[in-house]
């Protein structure tokens, strides 16, 4: 599996209260929750992205409540990865449920900018900024987990 975009990039501790705001969760309508995602951090976002972009972020993304609306809103508003110099623990599993690709990297969180195009190839965790000629690398997820994320979420993987 393999993801190209340009990248949108947040600062550390993005909680799920600003991935999509609490006063947002009266719906299950996937589209509906990422037509809010991030307004109350970035409020152009969902203008701004496109099918195939990349989230960036660094420390503790995702922290705060458990729901699994923020990784949901993330994958529908057309983001293909979100990679982090870390992740909320219930969080980066939620991802992993949903089908949001994620991907753990402090050298990449670090000097990938906003506006930069990035290739990333899961099965071996190749993080390449095309706009700045730099390569860095994540620890790929296991083959299982990457069937899990390429089905789209947990319950689409179970045959």
């Amino acid at each position: 599996m393999k993801a190209q975009g340009f990248v949108h990039k947040y600062g550390d501790n993005v909680d799920t209260d600003v991935i999509i705001p609490a006063r947002h969760l009266n719906t299950s309508d996937h589209k509906e929750l990422a037509s809010h995602c991030m307004e109350d951090i970035d409020a152009e976002f969902t203008s701004k992205v496109n099918n195939g972009d990349i989230m960036v972020a660094g420390n503790n993304f995702g922290c705060g409540s458990s729901r699994e609306h923020a990784p949901i809103a993330i994958k529908e508003s057309g983001i293909s990865c979100v990679i982090a110099k870390s992740f909320a623990r219930i969080f980066y599993r939620n991802s992993i449920n949903m089908g949001l690709a994620i991907l753990e990297c402090e050298e990449a969180a670090e000097n990938i900018e906003t506006g930069d195009q990035i290739f990333v190839d899961f099965e071996t965790g190749a993080i390449k900024n095309i706009t700045k000629n730099q390569e860095y690398k994540a620890m790929p997820f296991p083959d299982f987990i990457n069937e899990i994320i390429k089905s789209g979420g947990l319950l689409n993987s179970i045959k």
